[in-house]
């Protein structure tokens, strides 16, 4: 049986679904820098809330409805601010300087917009 891998996996072609893969990248380079003991804590933590974006748009994008996708890009977004919260807390215990948190927080700035405009246009 042969089928439209686009068609089935339609995430794969939201732009949002591709800034959201970008943003996990960049969150991931600053947290490979951050100190072993915070590897199974805060290292965890952040890139566990970073991959939650991008699956929940995954998971989201095969939902019956528009009303139940919009719901899990709302998740995406609360994903998202545990990110941003993740940050603060790296730069509070010097896992980053404030240089590097303001740089994850452009990209998460632009990422939620995204996941707003989005989500905003299929509840219209």
């Amino acid at each position: 049986m042969v089928f439209d891998i686009d068609r089935k996996f339609r995430f794969r072609k939201f732009t949002v679904y591709q800034l959201a893969r970008q943003f996990v990248s960049h969150v991931r380079r600053y947290a490979r820098s951050f100190p072993d003991g915070e590897r199974y804590i805060l290292t965890a933590q952040l890139l566990r809330a970073a991959n939650s974006i991008v699956l929940n748009i995954a998971e989201g994008s095969n939902r019956s409805s528009d009303k139940d996708f919009a719901l899990f890009l709302n998740y995406a977004l609360a994903s998202l601010n545990e990110v941003v919260a993740c940050c603060d807390v790296a730069v509070d215990c010097g896992c980053l300087t404030h240089q590097e948190r303001d740089e994850v927080l452009s990209s998460a700035a632009e990422l939620g917009n995204q996941l707003s405009a989005f989500r905003k246009r299929l509840l219209e």
